[in-house]
């Protein structure tokens, strides 16, 4: 195993659903964020990896849209990411560093959140291997504010300072639905902003291969997207919100495009319910993103 994976200061957790892979000889790599220092309404997310590694045990490994399994896949579950509750540019400097070196050794980053902040940890990482990365963003809100409660640094801003890391025209927002009226105006006049209808957002999501070839894209998750009363454990429940199905549907569309990395967040596990249904559908969400983006079948590893 790489020195520099096992200097990464990491809490083993019980691993994801058939990440049976050693690091040495796996192509996507899982690893928990488990940052909550921000979160402004409903605290939680810190629990949501090791949530969804806890519940894919209810799933099958197998795919019947994509027709592949899990099984297929040399997946490695690197547990979680020891970081600092209140620090958090110390746990940003972490996540950048522990994707740096996935990245530089060849492995494929799908993060588990978290809140949205983590988000930034990560492009931080991969704006120095990919020069012209582009980020496809599915959430409920446009997080572009410039200060959200005195800080810079929130889930509320994350977008506005990637779109300082990487130019705000390469950032693509899906599916949102809430923002005051100055970072809504930001985001019209800035960044991407696709429609939020999840029908019209597919047929833009549809268009994105033909605009952006061969680019690098990274796609950031917010379970958020999806309604509330569907997915009711998020930090942030914002009603009108798309289907489990649709979001499914976002991820497949998007199998043309070279995604280079994923993360989801803002599962909240304490608000989840007994029924657990965001956490079964970020469960899902990884299975179907592993095996569209990570792994496709006769695409790239």
């Amino acid at each position: 195993m790489s020195r520099r994976w096992l200097a990464i200061e990491r809490v083993p957790e019980s691993p994801f659903l058939e990440a049976r892979a050693s690091y040495e000889e796996a192509g996507p790599v899982l690893l928990g964020l488990p940052l909550d220092a921000t979160v402004s309404f409903r605290p939680g997310t810190r629990f949501g990896p090791a949530r969804i590694r806890a519940v894919s045990e209810g799933l099958e490994s197998y795919s019947p849209v994509l027709d592949r399994d899990l099984t297929d896949v040399a997946l490695h579950d690197g547990g979680s990411l020891l970081l600092p509750y209140a620090q958090v540019e110390t746990a940003l400097d972490r996540i950048e560093e522990a994707v740096s070196v996935l990245v530089e050794e060849g492995r494929w980053p799908f993060l588990l959140g978290g809140e949205h902040l983590v988000t930034l940890g990560v492009l931080r990482a991969l704006a120095q291997h990919y020069p012209d990365l582009v980020v496809i963003q599915l959430d409920a809100h446009a997080d572009q504010r410039d200060v959200y409660l005195g800080e810079r640094l929130s889930h509320a801003t994350v977008m506005r300072r990637a779109g300082e890391l990487l130019g705000p025209e390469r950032i693509y927002q899906v599916g949102i639905r809430s923002g005051d009226r100055e970072e809504m105006a930001w985001a019209r006049a800035h960044s991407r902003l696709l429609p939020a209808d999840p029908g019209e957002a597919l047929a833009a999501l549809a268009a994105l291969p033909r605009e952006l070839g061969d680019r690098p894209v990274y796609v950031t998750i917010d379970l958020d997207v999806v309604d509330p009363g569907l997915a009711p454990g998020v930090g942030t429940p914002e009603p009108g919100g798309w289907t489990g199905s649709q979001l499914l549907a976002a991820i497949y569309t998007l199998q043309p495009l070279n995604v280079v990395g994923c993360d989801l967040v803002e599962l909240s596990p304490p608000h989840d319910g007994p029924g657990e249904a965001a956490a079964f559908l970020a469960a899902k969400v990884v299975r179907e993103a592993i095996l569209a983006w990570a792994a496709p079948a006769g695409g790239r590893p």
